[in-house]
């Protein structure tokens, strides 16, 4: 952890020790009374954290915060519901590239099953955003939905901006000549594991989305996704 983030509610009580956050702080941070270490808040300001006292069940922390962070690029993501394993990585690593939406959609070719994974029904999805924005030290999360139909999510992005959409197989244009201004909202669409089938192409177009590609090779999701997002981010000047 680059950073640690506490809630509101538990900056005001005790951490116990049994905390993955204590265990970091105290077994790995090797921190001690009086020390410090980088805390944040969840869409929250950063800050600092104190250890105050250790007991033999919970920390005393005291923090002190600054300004709230600036808000996620207008980039936001819809991808076809991959397996249970694969979203848990693109959770974390899109969540750490700094991206305002996730939507895992469902579509034609997609396993509308995986919608009812422990992932999404125990909400231990919002875990994989933490560990994320943990890793990237900063404090932004991004929005996320899951198991909606595509139709229905493109029906709720903006009206203006970009739409993209990647395609190994239809694509005329790489992702990097796509013609994107530099501070526009951005829609960026996956298909699942096994493609967008035609009626998802079909869609796409129809809602005004451009597919583009980013090379010959057949990239798994989870890499795509990071390989996408630092094509575009490059391209505006944040990466």
């Amino acid at each position: 952890m680059n950073l640690i983030l506490f809630t509101t509610g538990e900056t005001g009580r005790p951490l116990l020790r049994t905390d993955a956050r204590a265990r970091h702080l105290i077994d790995v941070l090797e921190r001690r009374v009086g020390d410090t270490f980088d805390a944040g808040q969840p869409n929250g300001p950063r800050g600092k954290g104190t250890i105050v006292a250790i007991h033999a069940d919970a920390l005393e922390l005291s923090f002190t915060w600054g300004p709230a962070p600036p808000a996620a690029d207008p980039l936001t993501l819809l991808i076809g519901l991959p397996r249970p394993q694969t979203a848990r990585k693109i959770l974390r690593e899109a969540t750490a590239l700094g991206v305002a939406a996730l939507h895992f959609v469902v579509t034609e070719k997609g396993d509308p099953s995986y919608a009812q994974s422990t992932l999404w029904t125990s909400g231990e999805w919002e875990r994989h955003l933490v560990t994320g924005a943990e890793q990237a030290f900063c404090t932004r999360l991004p929005a996320v939905t899951h198991g909606r139909p595509l139709a229905d999510v493109i029906n709720t992005l903006p009206a203006v901006g970009a739409r993209l959409a990647l395609d190994n197989y239809e694509a005329p244009t790489a992702l990097s000549q796509a013609a994107v201004a530099r501070d526009a909202d951005v829609a960026l669409a996956f298909g699942p594991e096994r493609g967008w089938s035609a009626g998802d192409r079909a869609l796409l177009r129809d809602r005004g989305f451009a597919l583009v590609h980013l090379g010959a090779r057949v990239l798994r999701i989870e890499t795509a996704v990071v390989a996408a997002l630092a094509v575009l981010k490059a391209g505006r000047g944040s990466m």
